[in-house]
């Protein structure tokens, strides 16, 4: 029997995400050779803890200020950086880094849903999920185009899966497509560069000037159609974490909080391919649907 998928919530404003071919504490900067070969994010243990001061220097920093860990989550602040190792030391502090979900003697943690500080499910309410609306810089110049269609083949997944998400493009906004434009609930914009980021995004509990998707050169290089990039980014922008999260991918665990929905699949548009899924390239499952319809209805 074909396993069902994790794909998971985040919540915590902290934290957003997006793909990368980086490995954990990467600085390396992006080239099209990288972009063709992703390269699998470091698995942390007992015996590989950095100290503070080891880790806080490896980690990439955006030109934006944005900090990068586990190969693609933006972190905003030192002070969230030093929260984010002090939970990975604490999760590694048995072993091998493990998910903070572990079930005893199951041995897996399910498809999971993740939580807000207080409790609450990181996703959109019905209304703002039906319209998703989003710009796209006139920054990306002649491979504007190319971004335009990979949004919309990326979003129509999603939107197939369940009647309650519908991306919206909002052309009229571009010339002025940046975050605190208020009439889009996000921009898609370029990445200076990316040091070994493909796109990152955001998660519905992020505060406003964080809701931004971003894509650095790399991503038209890559071996991964752009369509299927940004379809990974548009995934963390409905609230989903990456499948790998979860103890059975054997590696690149993460960290987080997260309510339970389904089992486990490599397959997962979510999933890195780098870090044991079965698919070359993120695509869409049909258990990504299956989530999709648990968390905003048929």
């Amino acid at each position: 029997m074909k396993k069902r998928p994790i794909v998971t919530l985040l919540a915590g404003a902290s934290l957003t995400a997006g793909l990368a071919f980086a490995a954990v504490g990467s600085s390396t900067t992006a080239n099209a050779a990288a972009a063709a070969d992703p390269a699998p994010i470091v698995e942390v243990t007992t015996a590989t803890i950095p100290t503070w001061d080891e880790f806080r220097s490896g980690v990439h920093q955006d030109a934006d200020g944005v900090f990068v860990v586990s190969g693609d989550e933006p972190i905003h602040g030192e002070a969230e950086l030093r929260a984010f190792y002090d939970q990975l030391v604490k999760q590694a502090g048995g072993g091998t880094l493990k998910s903070s979900h572990d079930h005893g003697d199951e041995g897996h943690v399910d498809l999971l849903l993740r939580k807000t500080s207080d409790g609450q499910a990181a996703k959109w309410n019905a209304t703002t999920a039906r319209n998703l609306t989003y710009c796209i810089s006139d920054d990306f110049g002649p491979l504007k185009q190319q971004m335009i269609d990979a949004m919309e083949e990326g979003a129509a997944p999603w939107e197939a899966a369940s009647s309650g998400v519908d991306f919206r493009y909002l052309p009229e906004e571009d010339a002025n497509c940046t975050a605190s434009n208020d009439n889009v609930l996000f921009p898609v914009m370029p990445m200076p560069e990316s040091g070994g980021t493909l796109a990152r995004a955001f998660f519905p509990d992020d505060a406003d000037r964080y809701r931004t998707v971003v894509v650095a050169p790399a991503a038209f290089e890559s071996r991964w159609p752009l369509a299927n990039i940004m379809g990974h980014e548009l995934g963390h922008t409905l609230g989903f974490r990456h499948e790998h999260a979860h103890p059975d991918s054997g590696t690149c665990f993460e960290t987080g909080n997260w309510y339970q929905l389904t089992p486990y699949d490599s397959d997962s548009i979510m999933h890195y391919p780098q870090c044991n899924g079965t698919s070359d390239v993120p695509s869409f499952s049909y258990y990504d649907g299956v989530g999709t319809r648990a968390v905003y209805g048929y």
